[in-house]
């Protein structure tokens, strides 16, 4: 059924009032509107001025309701904000609970430690720097790798010292002259170190691929008990090198040994800290004098 095509509001004064005033309402928007495209088109600097004068109005209005919808707005972030505190807090506390234990099991253990280091007289052994130098030059694209350092006998500097730099070990000085030396790198195939995982201490061997990269094998494990990103650093056995110098990363894991990414870089190296043997090889006894013989008694 088709409405009705009158729509007249009925007998309500208050709806025919609404329905009057809206039109007027109407209307009149119209005619403001049309006056201000004429006044535009034909006086722009009077229209400049009207548009200045409504901008000067208004903008204290659209300011008050920017700062309510933002006050507003922000309301349900502090919200979130309280809780996320809340639970930040109560997460950094149960960590620091961890970390407290943690740390007396450290004391714990390290005061245990001093207590055999003192029963069994053991003394530790500082390496000492002999002389730092520049490394001038390195066999990068030889499947031999050396390195020539500035500083010789002349600077304390022997045959079998280690030689590091500030991010890990570098290698071994082989050949020592008066004023320069000649490096092992620790990528020679001939160079061959003993480390430890440095996580638990587990003892494995090291040595030089020659092509940048290092070789590892577990020295007590018939499987390969390396991940990748394990460090390892030297463990002091052997009496050359001294413990704890970071030597590189596992990279790649492989089934019998695994590939080790070199902590320091001799290319990229300047200066190298020429290190004392961790413990040099003990003196040879005093060799004792021949007793002269006693003279024959005369008959």
């Amino acid at each position: 059924m088709a409405p009705p095509r009158n729509r007249r509001p009925g007998f309500s004064r208050r709806a025919q009032y609404g329905l009057f005033f809206s039109y007027v309402a109407a209307i009149g928007l119209l005619l403001i509107g049309g006056g201000l495209v004429l006044v535009s088109r034909y006086n722009p600097h009077l229209f400049a001025a009207l548009r200045s004068t409504v901008a000067e109005v208004t903008t204290p209005v659209s300011s008050g309701l920017d700062t309510v919808r933002r006050g507003v707005g922000s309301v349900p972030t502090a919200i979130g904000s309280y809780f996320g505190v809340r639970g930040e807090n109560a997460r950094l506390k149960r960590q620091i609970e961890a970390e407290h234990a943690a740390l007396q099991r450290a004391l714990g253990l390290e005061r245990e430690n001093q207590r055999l280091r003192q029963l069994l007289k053991v003394r530790d052994a500082t390496p000492e720097t002999i002389v730092v130098a520049r490394l001038v030059n390195s066999s990068a694209s030889s499947t031999r790798r050396y390195a020539t350092l500035n500083a010789g006998s002349w600077q304390r500097v022997s045959q079998g010292q280690p030689v590091r730099d500030g991010d890990g070990l570098i290698g071994q000085v082989v050949e020592a002259g008066p004023n320069a030396s000649r490096v092992l790198l620790i990528t020679d195939p001939d160079s061959t170190i003993p480390v430890r995982r440095a996580s638990d201490g587990l003892p494995a061997i090291v040595t030089g691929k020659g092509d940048g990269t290092l070789d590892v094998r577990a020295a007590n494990a018939a499987a390969n008990p390396f991940r990748a990103g394990d460090l390892l650093v030297t463990s002091g056995t052997g009496g050359v090198f001294p413990p704890n110098i970071p030597l590189g990363k596992v990279s790649t894991i492989g089934r019998d040994s695994s590939v080790v990414t070199p902590a320091s870089n001799p290319d990229m190296a300047d200066f190298v800290m020429v290190l004392r043997v961790f413990l040099p090889e003990p003196a040879p006894p005093p060799q004792a004098f021949p007793t002269p013989a006693a003279p024959p008694k005369a008959k």
